[in-house]
């Protein structure tokens, strides 16, 4: 999800008044952009869920998809609702999953369930609480897949990215589980690293994947960090990033220690968003 900010950096929730949609022109009859102003926030394809318009929401569903076998019901929970992009997918892939949306902005999700209804039977609830207060309530060892992908404007929450934050998602999830986040940041990467360090706390396997310019420092964009208990299918996981439209770098084990260095977590005594796309909306 992203948004809007100002110029002295602090988030723009969005307001209904800001939200459009915006029909594909691609031949796609029911395919919608959900914008906030002018910025692209997600994309769904009412007729075929499984169309996945964004490159980063390609990764995360490909991770998914890797990790878990065919059509296995999955109980996932997602920090950060915006179109409902990829419950829908999940909904369609794996039927009867059960699956909780931490979206704190209800005003957006009522317009997005009246534009781009869900279909019946989805499985897909939403809580209209932030997903630290959302994921607290959560008994242990509940979910099969945890997905962040949650912005206040253009800006991962503070409170998101935190070894006790971090924690907490370790504890919901069993000893199967797969957690999957999505961020945005720019040269040097600093903020990912601090992030990368959180996780590794928590999680033994940590995957961090990106588009090699970003890695590079050289423009601003998505970067997914893949976590779990369980060693993830690498040769599955280098294969997509082969053959994607627009291939990415996979760092882990050795190459992943040389990223993250010697930066230390997020805590929740001192943490920070993450950093705002520069000039403008993303």
């Amino acid at each position: 999800m992203t948004g809007e900010f100002t110029a002295a950096d602090e988030p723009v929730a969005p307001r209904a008044a800001d939200v459009s949609f915006l029909r594909d022109a691609d031949l796609r009859a029911r395919a919608y952009f959900v914008k906030f102003g002018s910025t692209e926030q997600s994309y769904v394809d009412l007729d075929d869920p499984t169309h996945l318009e964004f490159e980063y929401v390609q990764r995360i569903a490909e991770s998914i998809d890797i990790g878990f076998p065919d059509g296995d019901r999955l109980r996932a929970v997602h920090i950060g609702g915006g179109g409902l992009t990829l419950p829908r997918y999940l909904a369609h892939t794996r039927p009867t999953s059960a699956q909780l949306v931490l979206e704190p902005d209800v005003g957006l999700t009522q317009l997005v369930r009246e534009r781009l209804p869900l279909p019946r039977a989805s499985g897909i609830k939403v809580r209209g609480v932030d997903g630290r207060t959302g994921l607290a309530a959560i008994r242990d060892d509940y979910a099969d897949l945890i997905v962040l992908d949650a912005f206040a404007g253009a800006r991962v929450p503070a409170e998101l990215t935190t070894v006790e934050f971090l924690a907490d998602c370790r504890r919901v999830l069993d000893a199967g589980g797969l957690l999957l986040i999505n961020v945005t940041d720019l040269r040097p990467l600093d903020y990912t690293r601090r992030l990368v360090a959180g996780v590794r706390r928590h999680f033994p396997f940590v995957v961090l994947s990106a588009e090699p310019s970003t890695l590079k420092g050289r423009r601003f964009g998505n970067l997914v960090v893949q976590a779990g208990d369980r060693e993830p299918d690498l040769l599955g996981l280098e294969r997509a990033a082969a053959r994607a439209a627009f291939p990415f770098r996979l760092l882990h084990d050795a190459s992943l220690d040389r990223f993250v260095g010697a930066a230390t977590p997020f805590t929740d005594a001192d943490s920070a968003m993450s950093p705002p796309p520069p000039g403008g909306p993303f």
